[in-house]
């Protein structure tokens, strides 16, 4: 077992700091506090909804990896970067990252496990190897760990800001500036909970925007994300009366014509967890994303202006 002592940033559940300061998901975290494996300040505890006072003191034990119960599937995956310790993947649009109820099968961890000759256990046996998520229908670049050290130095940058993640978007409407911030906390919509929505009570959620280039209809921005909330840049780009184009949760009913959701994550910027080097990588856009920019440019000589 590897031993993680964390300090807590602040007073909250149990199962919310381990979750948050190893990586695992709250319900492995609570398995985890579960079984004896969590000491809080020396002391052994077992319930994942012990309050747990800034400053203390909590270390975890955390358990070996196990075998998948994802399969192995030869599955095509573009890989840009790979190493001992990480991989850099292209993840296409469709294509659902980890098993879940009604997608057991032909996801991205099923790829992995194909291509990669090992992935991290901290996620658990449903997420080997995944520090980070894409929506299915969101495209891009996408990191991922091959042991467990590595993981919880990636979920760390992670948790504390470190990462560089910039997205190409193409919103519905003209913008009236050519940058913007947005600063609004999401939570679990209390209407749909297969949405997010803006609440004063939700977590705090920032996203950077600059525009790249006004289109008809709709414009291509660079998205930088300082948060890494579920559905972040749809739900703060609704908010602001600009959903991406093609969403089918958040989207205009009568928007331009595109043939999926216009959403790419286009670079990703981290330090590598051995080398202490700072490694800046990107994923070009998909045939179908370039094709739609292109039918809705306005100037039909124009290059695509990427994100930096």
């Amino acid at each position: 077992m590897a031993q993680i002592t964390l300090t807590a940033p602040r007073s909250a559940r149990l199962d919310v700091l381990v979750a948050e300061g190893t990586g695992a998901t709250r319900s492995q975290a609570a398995k985890w506090i579960a079984a004896g494996l969590c000491h809080v300040s020396g002391h052994s505890v077992t319930k994942a909804g012990t309050a747990v006072p800034c400053g203390a003191q909590v270390a975890v034990a955390v358990p070996e990896a196990v075998k998948a119960a994802a399969e192995k599937e030869n599955i095509p995956i573009a890989i840009l970067y790979e190493d001992a310790d990480i991989a850099v993947v292209n993840k296409p649009c469709g294509m659902v990252v980890h098993p879940a109820a009604g997608n057991q099968t032909g996801t991205l961890v099923n790829a992995l496990l194909f291509q990669l000759d090992g992935l991290s256990g901290v996620g658990g046996v449903i997420r080997p190897g995944i520090v980070h998520r894409l929506d299915k229908d969101t495209s891009g670049i996408l990191l991922v760990a091959k042991n467990d050290a590595a993981h919880l130095h990636l979920s760390r940058q992670l948790k504390e800001r470190q990462m560089e993640k910039h997205y190409l978007a193409v919103v519905e409407g003209q913008m009236k500036e050519q940058a913007g911030r947005i600063d609004r906390p999401i939570a679990r919509s209390a209407r749909d909970r297969k949405k997010m929505a803006i609440a004063t009570d939700g977590r705090p959620s920032q996203t950077e925007w600059t525009l790249l280039e006004p289109l008809r209809g709709s414009a291509l921005l660079d998205v930088h994300i300082l948060t890494g909330r579920t559905h972040q840049i749809r739900v703060h780009m609704q908010s602001i009366g600009h959903p991406v184009a093609g969403d089918p949760l958040y989207g205009c009913k009568h928007g331009v014509a595109v043939p999926r959701l216009m959403l790419h994550a286009h670079t990703l910027a981290f330090t590598h967890p051995r080398t202490g080097a700072w490694v800046a990588l990107s994923a070009p856009p998909p045939e179908a994303f370039l094709d739609a920019v292109a039918k809705l440019r306005l100037h039909a000589s124009a290059p695509l202006p990427l994100a930096p």
